[in-house]
Parts: structure tokens; C-alpha cells; sequence
């Protein structure tokens, strides 16, 4: 082989390993060094996927759980912001439907409608309290209208906290429970 033809051949090999590199690279920043998904999260232990509907979920022989009212303690710290978050506080009554459902399921364990709910909330925008890996989950709660997971969600905590995002994690506050 001459040199001449030993060059191109060389520098092929090199965009190609390049694109390669640059890939994966890619991969790792959208993903994490943990390789979860683009959400950046870790795989929990729930995994089970539940295709139906809610109605479907609460149309079983097992009663629903209610969730349980905010004591007086509660609706006063709601008044204000949640001291060790700084975020304010919502009332499960003035959420969406949807998000007291999804509510349900959590304090039920699931079944859950999404692979993905259950998984570690790796809270990367610092805007919940600082914690050890795994201390959060998150959860969907669906919008109506949408084929697709949308923004909103749950992210509980294991110290049983429960925060609530609209805009998939530009925004949170603390669920008043």
C-alpha cells in the first residue's frame, strides 16, 4: 500500500472513531454516568408497566384509598412556605385530579401507568433538599390530551414528603399531606 493511500485510509479510520467518541460522549451527557434515560434517572424496582386507563385501575374488586385530609398543623405551614425546602405549599385538593390518583397509586405501590414511574429522582436542577442518592422517586401524573408522559409529576421522598412539578422540574412545591 502506498503512503498516499494510507493517509485517507488513516484519516477515515479517525472521523469514524471521532464520530463514535463524539456519540457516546453525547449518550453520557444526556443520560448520566449511570446510563439512565434522558430524564437522568436510575431504574427503581418499579417496573411494571400498566397500558389502561385510570378508570380501568379503579374499576378492580380491591376499594380505593382515599388520601388522607391535611391536619390543622398542615393547612397553616400551607399558608406560607415549607421552612426546610423554602418552596410553597399546595393542597392535594387544589392539584389536578390526575395528581390526586397518582397519589393513590404511590400510597397503594402501584400498579403504575408509566415503566417509568417509580424511578430515582436524581433532583440535578438542586431545587428539593438536598439528599443521598435514591432518596427520591418520581412519578407521572398524567395531562389529559396527551399520547405522551407530559410535564407533570410527583417526586416523593423517602422521609414521606411529597413535592409537585407542572413544568417537569423547572418549578416544585411542597403537597400538603
Amino acid at each position: 500500500m502506498s503512503p498516499a493511500r494510507s493517509g485517507p485510509r488513516w484519516m477515515r479510520l479517525l472521523g469514524g472513531a471521532l464520530v463514535v467518541l463524539i456519540a457516546v460522549l453525547g449518550w453520557w451527557l444526556q443520560t448520566g454516568p449511570d446510563g439512565s434515560d434522558d430524564e437522568s434517572r436510575t431504574p427503581g424496582d418499579a417496573s411494571t408497566t400498566y397500558l389502561g386507563s385510570y378508570e380501568q385501575l379503579d374499576s378492580g374488586d380491591a376499594p380505593a384509598s382515599e388520601v388522607p385530609a391535611p391536619s390543622a398543623e398542615a393547612d397553616e405551614q400551607r399558608l406560607g412556605t415549607d421552612p426546610e425546602s423554602g418552596l410553597a405549599w399546595v393542597d392535594v385538593a387544589d392539584l389536578p385530579a390526575e395528581a390526586e390518583e397518582t397519589l393513590r397509586l404511590i400510597d397503594d405501590g402501584g400498579p403504575f401507568p408509566y415503566e417509568r414511574d417509580g424511578v430515582t429522582f436524581g433532583n440535578f436542577e438542586g431545587l428539593l433538599p438536598q439528599r443521598a442518592r435514591g432518596y427520591y422517586a418520581e412519578y407521572t401524573v398524567p395531562t389529559p390530551g396527551l399520547s405522551h408522559r407530559g410535564a407533570r409529576r410527583i417526586v416523593a421522598g423517602d422521609g414521606d414528603e411529597y413535592y409537585w412539578t407542572e413544568d417537569h422540574y423547572e418549578s416544585f412545591e411542597r403537597i400538603v399531606r
